[in-house]
């Protein structure tokens, strides 16, 4: 069946799937309430039934069965509106911007750091609205893992997702280690691996809760953030102006030590620290899948991640910059991770005494909604890619509560190396070599995302179809995907460069290659086992006019899709231009 029968006849594949789609959203996800608690919990874990559709996929092409499979993925559609919003604004506010924001200034200087953001945040406010016009259109189970397979190729979706996979896997203990190592800051006494246990318990069991508690967790300490770090705006702004023991800053840290450290190196050393700060800002996408009217709330949270980028990166980076210099010996040389971070020690320096211990406290809440967002980043692409048939069918198994279960217990199982903690000695090293696995995933799937953005749009014009059937189409269209791979793929080359010409090193380092960009070679090497394993060498892209435009779409009729887009875009252009401007940024 191709793409363009599909589009003629949509109700023989597409229609169907969006039917159990409906169905699955209006499903309690729980058993009835008149059964004993115990035989509902233990039911709770049974397989969900999927209904029968009446679809024959026997003569469907792997990938069209693929495509058909992640439109039916029944996971629970349980995320609201609100859950949507604040995991868009500061679902992956965490060290990154708090402590890893410390070590990017003493890289770049104050500039270096901020023109770092600038791009880093640019090229993924063009990836999060294309992803967004994706989305919407096709709220699948995994979103963009699904999206690599589908727009590009299977063995690219294949590699990639489970690059982000891994991405998450690997994140998870770090981020144990990491409750454990803050909570030092109180109580060095207590065996390390003590706090690794206690923090362990708590992700996992929030995430057997499903994607209801995942959502209100991540509601609950995104609030805190958001004010956390919108409070300390205000703070450093204070400060600047001389609230504070050292009196009236202003910029002159920016003279003095000054604006860049290592020149140009600098401020390619610090991309790989605002991807680690951004990391997860694609998350809001791959719960659309599981929230009640993606078509409404998807968009408007796509909008929130401008203010997110501007006010969380950009701005507290000025702040940042002009209230520590980069040469502050705590930001490399402190005991602790907290004591590293710029946010502690600028506190510090105005001569505040109780806030440190509050910014501590915001940190270690940081830290936890990282861990949380790992498990249930992982958990979903694990669970996507075995859908679609690149893992064992197994991974992709989905209980009655509509949790993706084994893949949960994978992520799980994965999260015990965090009791490496208990091992100080080693911890180090193997943390760095495990996060050397994925340093440049990050990346790579962004710039991916922008590639399918852009083939999507080709296959509308090749398919003789325009973006008038298109539910939410990204402000910045096409082009700002194409703006977004470019500089992509140029951070992807600096980044090679700065790992085998690093700071402070004479001639090339072969050892810090090797840390910086293993996840180069390794992306390689699965890329083309995955090709040999399938024989599919002779597919390199799939054909612009056999891209499947249809399957797993809420709304198959297109003309009335048409017709609601036009009526919603007349009654804009009425309202007074406070409210149109408004509605584009928010």
């Amino acid at each position: 069946m191709s793409s363009s029968d599909m589009h003629k006849n949509p109700d023989s594949f597409g229609l169907a799937a969006d039917r159990h789609l409906e169905t699955a959203s209006s499903v309690s996800w729980e058993n009835s309430p008149k059964e004993p608690f115990v035989t509902r919990f233990i039911d709770s874990f049974k397989p969900y039934q999927l209904e029968d559709d009446g679809v024959d996929t026997s003569h469907m092409t792997e990938m069209e069965k693929s495509i058909y499979a992640t439109a039916r993925h029944p996971l629970a559609r349980r995320l609201k509106s609100r859950h949507l919003q604040m995991i868009a604004i500061g679902g992956a506010i965490g060290t990154g911007l708090f402590v890893g924001s410390g070590y990017a200034l003493f890289l770049g200087g104050p500039a270096g750091q901020l023109i770092a953001y600038i791009l880093v945040g640019f090229s993924l406010y063009c990836v999060v609205n294309a992803l967004g016009e994706l989305s919407v259109q096709f709220p699948v189970s995994g979103s963009f893992n699904a999206f690599f397979a589908r727009f590009i190729e299977p063995s690219w979706g294949f590699t990639i997702g489970l690059m982000y996979a891994l991405t998450w896997l690997i994140s998870f203990p770090s981020e144990l280690v990491a409750c454990s190592l803050t909570i030092q800051y109180w109580n060095q006494s207590v065996n390390p691996a003590v706090w690794v246990a206690i923090f362990y318990v708590l992700i996992c069991g929030i995430n057997m809760f499903g994607v209801i508690g995942y959502g209100e967790v991540e509601f609950a300490l995104s609030i805190i953030k958001v004010l956390a770090v919108i409070g300390f705006i205000i703070l450093g702004v204070c400060i600047i102006c001389g609230v504070g023991d050292q009196g009236y800053i202003g910029g002159k840290y920016w003279h003095n030590p000054g604006a860049f450290n290592h020149g140009f190196k600098g401020v390619c050393s610090c991309f790989i620290t605002a991807a680690f700060s951004f990391g997860g800002i694609e998350l809001v996408a791959l719960a659309a899948s599981e929230t009640a009217n993606p078509r409404k709330s998807l968009p408007k949270a796509t909008k929130q991640v401008f203010w997110r980028i501007t006010v969380f990166y950009l701005v507290t980076s000025v702040i940042i910059g002009c209230l520590v210099p980069y040469d502050n010996d705590s930001l490399l040389n402190s005991d602790s991770q907290v004591n590293s971070s710029p946010f502690v020690i600028a506190i510090r320096s105005a001569g505040i005494k109780v806030l440190p211990d509050i910014m501590n406290v915001v940190i270690l809440i940081s830290v936890v909604s990282v861990g949380n967002s790992s498990v249930y980043g992982c958990s979903r692409t694990l669970a996507s890619l075995a859908v679609q048939g690149l893992l064992p069918k197994s991974v992709g198994y989905i209980d009655r509560k509509g949790r993706p279960l084994v893949a949960v217990m994978i992520t799980n199982i994965f999260g015990l190396l965090g009791f490496l903690a208990a091992d100080a000695k080693h911890q180090s090293n193997v943390f760095t070599w495990l996060f050397s696995i994925c340093s440049l995933a990050a990346f790579f799937t962004w710039a991916s995302i922008c590639l399918i953005h852009i083939r999507f749009r080709m296959a509308l014009s090749a398919q003789g179809r325009s973006t008038d059937e298109v539910i939410f189409t990204s402000p910045l269209g096409i082009y700002g995907s194409i703006a977004g791979f470019i500089i992509l793929i140029l951070i992807i080359i600096g980044q090679i460069w700065i790992s085998i010409w690093p700071i402070g090193v004479d001639g090339a380092s072969n050892v810090t290659f090797w840390k910086q960009c293993l996840s180069l070679p390794l992306l390689l090497v699965i890329w083309a086992s995955f090709k040999t394993y399938k024989r599919t060498w002779n597919l390199l892209w799939i054909r612009l006019v056999d891209i499947d435009l249809d399957s797993g779409r809420r709304e198959m009729d297109i003309e009335v899709i048409k017709q609601e887009l036009a009526d919603e875009r007349a009654l804009l252009k009425l309202k007074p231009l406070w409210y149109r401007v408004s509605n584009f940024f928010c």
